[in-house]
């Protein structure tokens, strides 16, 4: 299924889309991590042309990544921009006429999911997280640097950055290779490094701290929750997940040994499964 591109204003700013299967009566919303020259297409190139032939397929960059709109004066750390991003995608799916509809979140994206999920749970129906921050964890060095990328940014750091978001990269090289390169080159538009500098500032801790959702309302969310993580994730420990599912009242939870930050590369086939059988409802 064809990948068809647009802009739409979501509020104050306009939104990079990707779309597929618009001809689709259910709807999924992904929403992409948080690396360096990150955007939606880098994050979830291969699934969304297959489930475009299933599914209404919805993946924004947010504010401040990619091509969606960069602020001029952009707040700094992720509380402040957690705001846009949830007023960002709630505007577009009123944009979009959509009232209800499945999500997936990936790391950053996941802290994002989990506040709409607080915010907005009458829009959503089931959600699945993939290494998601919003948990309780102590930052990684992997995960620092990445953030830092900017105190000495590179084509070799870039590398280096997304050799950690896999535990294996024998199979997958030329993809991970491709991958470093749209993102480095994303990540040299000075718009773009304007707005992560601002998200990331030092020290870096504080920004996993200020996305934690209270135990309390993660055990009201009511929905089908279905979390996956690497073993051996390198970016957001796997004890992200099972915080989550100690809390969650609906919640499944898949775990992928010998695999660490990105489930949806790593074991493409398998992810592509999961979610497909919990979207039909057949898990």
């Amino acid at each position: 299924m064809e990948n068809n591109p647009r802009k739409i204003q979501t509020g104050i700013f306009q939104t990079y889309l990707n779309e597929t299967g618009s001809d689709k009566k259910e709807s999924i919303l992904f929403l992409h991590g948080s690396g360096p020259g990150a955007s939606a297409w880098s994050n979830w190139q291969y699934i969304l042309p297959e489930f475009g032939d299933k599914f209404h397929c919805i993946a924004p960059d947010l504010i401040g990544f990619g091509k969606s709109e960069h602020p001029q004066n952009p707040p700094l750390g992720m509380r402040k921009w957690m705001r846009i991003w949830t007023d960002q995608i709630i505007s577009l799916l009123d944009s979009l006429e959509i009232q209800k509809i499945h999500l997936v979140g990936n790391s950053a994206g996941g802290a994002v999911a989990l506040q709409l999920m607080m915010d907005f749970p009458d829009r959503f129906d089931r959600i699945v997280l993939m290494g998601a921050a919003g948990a309780p964890t102590k930052i990684t060095a992997e995960l620092d640097r990445t953030w830092g990328y900017y105190d000495d940014p590179s084509p070799e750091l870039m590398a280096n950055i997304i050799s950690w978001f896999s535990y294996n990269s024998s199979g997958i090289t030329e993809e991970l290779k491709q991958i470093a390169r749209m993102r480095f080159e994303a990540a040299m538009n000075p718009d773009v490094r304007r707005s992560f500098e601002a998200m990331f500032p030092a020290p870096r801790q504080k920004h996993l701290d200020d996305v934690i959702i209270p135990g309390g309302t993660l055990r009201n969310m009511n929905h089908p929750f279905l979390l996956i993580h690497g073993l051996e994730d390198l970016l957001v420990n796997v004890d992200t997940s099972y915080y989550l599912i100690n809390h969650l009242p609906k919640a499944q939870m898949h775990i992928f040994n010998h695999c660490s930050h990105w489930t949806q590369i790593e074991y493409k086939e398998a992810f592509h499964m999961l979610l497909l059988q919990f979207f039909l409802k057949k898990i």
